[in-house]
């Protein structure tokens, strides 16, 4: 749709800009990617990737709550870095796919005690909805069949590769722990197959090839059940529409500054 120079971080990029076009001529844009100039050859090596997925609330407030905001700082920083790397960036994947407006009715739930998945089967929406096909599609239109990929999160090697892109390598991205998100991070590693979210040092080795990296995932009927079963609620007691800001949202707070766990 658009493509320009632009330059970040004293380094020279290119932002480019993806989407549709309607047939009335409506644009929608989907995806941006930054990528440095006059990239290496992929023939020494594939460029590093990252795959983020809007955060509007960690991206952009820089909120507590998730890990978005540091791991994109930390990705765009590695891109710099290596003279040979893109950042593509889903706008429209906020929540995990389920849109800003929703995602904020999902910590609402959180606040009352659900985690981050029964909150959004709560809601009707399943705990990971995004797809990344459109990132495949965008790498290819930048010639970019081979990455060296920054995530913990098999489901991105996985769907990449499903669209013919080889990851030819997993490069890890956890750690950035708060009192505020650690639970949010046990949740991603323990219930989604996260490879050390926590940055633990619990993963497999990031220089194994990764094919090699996956870890097992519930399907999603256990899954439904054991975050269900983990925040200790039923889905259907609870009523997003009529949650405040309430003491138990205020003791999960100060028990997160302390480092305690909320009751």
């Amino acid at each position: 749709m658009a493509s320009a120079p632009l330059p970040v971080a004293s380094t020279l990029m290119q932002l480019t800009v993806f989407g549709q076009v309607a047939a009335d001529g409506q644009e929608t844009e989907e995806v941006v990617t930054l990528r440095t100039v006059s990239p290496r050859s992929e023939t020494a090596a594939p460029p590093i990737v990252r795959i983020h997925s809007a955060c509007f609330t960690g991206d952009v407030l820089g909120s507590e709550k998730c890990d978005c905001g540091p791991q994109l700082h930390a990705a765009l920083d590695a891109v710099v870095r290596s003279h040979n790397g893109v950042l593509v960036y889903m706008l429209r994947q906020e929540g995990r796919g389920i849109g800003l407006a929703n995602k904020i009715r999902a910590y609402a739930l959180q606040a009352a005690g659900h985690d981050t998945i029964s909150a959004n089967l709560a809601l009707g929406f399943p705990a990971e909805g995004r797809d990344f096909r459109m990132a495949a599609d965008c790498l290819r239109q930048l010639g970019i069949t081979r990455v060296r990929l920054m995530t913990n999160n098999p489901k991105k090697v996985e769907g990449l590769a499903a669209q013919g892109i080889a990851v030819e390598d997993r490069v890890p991205l956890g750690g950035f722990r708060t009192p505020f998100n650690e639970a949010y991070l046990e949740v991603k590693d323990r219930l989604m197959g996260h490879l050390d979210a926590l940055g633990l040092g619990l993963a497999a080795d990031p220089g194994r090839p990764a094919a090699a990296l996956g870890a097992p995932a519930l399907d999603a009927t256990a899954l439904a059940a054991a975050a269900l079963e983990a925040a200790g609620l039923e889905a259907a007691a609870l009523d997003a529409t009529a949650l405040e800001v309430t003491a138990l949202e205020a003791a999960a707070f100060e028990a997160a500054a302390s480092g305690r766990r909320a009751p």
